[in-house]
């Protein structure tokens, strides 16, 4: 609203219902999910539908991991290994790529860099999925396809432009009078980064990490294509298992979605602190 206008209550109120309504329709799928990893099979296909929970068992994650007679186990815990290392490598290279990129992109002037930046931006533009037939025929040319370093590869270069308009918006906040203050009392502009920049620019790099990490570790376009076995599978490739010709085990694969939303859960926790702070430092474009 204006400077200077008055807010009825009914508005305010008006407000409140839409923000309540959409908070319902982004919670209750994902709260669906956590439940019926935690239903009886037989529950989740009841007709009519049972939608308050009779019974909450822990057989559905007993399930996916071999310990139960009835039930084969997955390898779970090798596609948890992969999206570990798959997410963490690429989002460091691209956080570390980026910094670089973003900085440079914000204190310097050279020759192309108005189009060189419009370019890294374009390239996210294009869809994941356009990219998988080129990806599949090029990397199977050179030998890369069901490995960890061509998943990698490709989440490097998905994240990095991103990245790279991240730190720029970030490192542009910063006045450059503080690094100019640095060197003038005998650091370098290596130190003057380093001590003086790059603590102030943290907040926002961490928004930039976990951003870069949850693309990695929600991916499944890509990585259904490029991965064939237990040695690269990710987890959301992984829940592919439990899909049959005819049949799809609804409690193993929301058990093994709930899996895959707790490590995001947790990190998101963590950075919470710096990833409000970021998102507000790096809001305004200089």
């Amino acid at each position: 609203m204006s400077a200077g206008t008055i807010e009825r209550p009914w508005q305010r109120w008006l407000i409140r219902l839409g923000v309540f309504i959409a908070m319902v329709i982004l919670v209750v799928p994902g709260a669906w999910v956590v439940l019926t990893a935690f239903r009886p099979n037989i529950e989740v296909l009841a007709r009519p539908a049972v939608w308050i929970p009779q019974q909450l068992t822990l057989h559905n994650f007993l399930g996916i991991f071999g310990q139960l007679d009835t039930q084969q186990g997955l390898p779970v815990a090798n596609y948890f290994i992969n999206s570990l290392v798959i997410s963490i490598t690429s989002t460091v290279v691209a956080i570390a790529v980026g910094m670089m990129g973003g900085y440079a992109f914000a204190r310097f002037h050279f020759r192309g860099k108005a189009a060189l930046f419009l370019g890294f931006m374009l390239s996210r533009t294009v869809p994941g999925v356009a990219l998988s037939l080129p990806l599949f025929i090029i990397w199977a040319r050179l030998g890369i396809i069901d490995t960890s370093f061509g998943l990698i590869i490709v989440y490097m270069a998905i994240n990095i432009p991103f990245t790279i308009w991240l730190t720029d918006g970030f490192f542009r906040q910063i006045p450059a009078d503080l690094s100019e203050a640095a060197q003038i009392d005998g650091c370098t502009r290596w130190q003057a980064f380093w001590k003086v920049e790059f603590p102030l620019a943290r907040s926002g790099l961490a928004s930039a990490a976990i951003f870069a990490f949850l693309t990695s570790w929600n991916e499944y376009a890509l990585a259904s294509q490029l991965t064939r076995t237990t040695a690269s599978k990710t987890m959301p490739v992984g829940l592919m298992d439990f899909t049959a010709q005819f049949t799809v085990d609804w409690t193993g694969m929301s058990a093994m979605a709930v899996l895959i939303i707790i490590p995001a859960l947790i990190l998101t926790f963590i950075v919470q602190k710096h990833l409000i702070a970021g998102l507000t430092f790096g809001g305004v474009k200089g």
